[in-house]
């Protein structure tokens, strides 16, 4: 399978099938690309389909610092140059969406539409008041035992135990550095874009159309009053969980196919 060299020594593990309109499939926090194999050969058979894992997590390097959503799209648009690919819909996922929208306010003339799937963005500061012991417990001396409690939260009755037993198992292969570094970066620094209001305010100047799915009504209804674009559209999976289109990804890609065509 390809490398692509980003840059300072950084090397991303990537997958690349099919062939039409590009889509870049971006996982999210504490995972890698394997999380869309539930949906590459289904989105293949009409598309250019990469999938890729972001620096620090799965075959990508491993480096000791810089494991931020901002860095993560800065490799992200290198890796598009490296491709020749001037223009994709970028997927994502948790923190991978706020990784694809990162790139799309950034770099907008690389990004033609954007589907973030149950984005890790737009928390509220109730929700936030708990992140800054979560930071500590993954700089701990058992950051493995605190990740897996803060991945129970992207579970419910319904999600598969399949689902279950490999998430977990791929965080009990991450490095700690990269899920406390990954995860503060998302919501707690200077910078970070997960909390309202930095959340309104960066996001609003997302200009593409978006697609965004939610498991979560109340954020559901609150993203959809930060679109820019008319094709934007905002779905609210009742009952679902954080990885919905791992639960649903007969569904998901059906969503996800129906909106592109919108947009051809």
């Amino acid at each position: 399978m390809p490398y692509a060299d980003v840059g300072g020594n950084i090397r991303l593990f990537y997958t690349d099938d099919g062939d039409g309109p590009p889509l870049l499939l971006v996982h999210g926090w504490g995972t890698d690309s394997h999380q869309w194999s539930w949906h590459i050969d289904a989105l293949a058979a009409a598309h250019r389909v990469v999938a890729v894992d972001l620096r620090g997590h799965g075959y990508s390097s491993v480096p000791e610092d810089g494991n931020t959503p901002r860095t993560m799209a800065e490799d992200l648009r290198v890796l598009l140059g490296s491709l020749g690919i001037p223009q994709v819909i970028a997927v994502g996922h948790s923190m991978g969406a706020q990784v694809v929208s990162i790139l799309a306010v950034e770099h907008p003339e690389l990004v033609r539409g954007l589907v973030a799937v149950d984005p890790g963005y737009g928390m509220t500061d109730e929700i936030a008041r708990s992140f800054p012991k979560m930071i500590a417990g993954l700089r701990g001396e058992h950051p493995h035992a605190v990740a897996e409690r803060i991945d129970e939260w992207c579970t419910n009755a319904g999600t598969p135990p399949v689902i279950r037993r490999w998430h977990k198992r791929r965080l009990y292969g991450m490095p700690p550095h990269v899920l406390a570094q990954a995860f503060e970066a998302m919501f707690t620094a200077h910078d970070a874009i997960g909390v309202r209001p930095a959340s309104d305010d960066y996001l609003a100047r997302r200009r593409c159309p978006v697609l965004s799915i939610w498991s979560d009504q109340e954020r559901a209804s609150w993203e959809s009053g930060l679109l820019k674009d008319p094709a934007s559209k905002v779905v609210y999976w009742e009952g679902a969980g954080h990885r919905l289109h791992e639960e649903r990804p007969g569904e998901f890609v059906s969503l996800v196919e129906e909106w592109l065509r919108a947009q051809s």
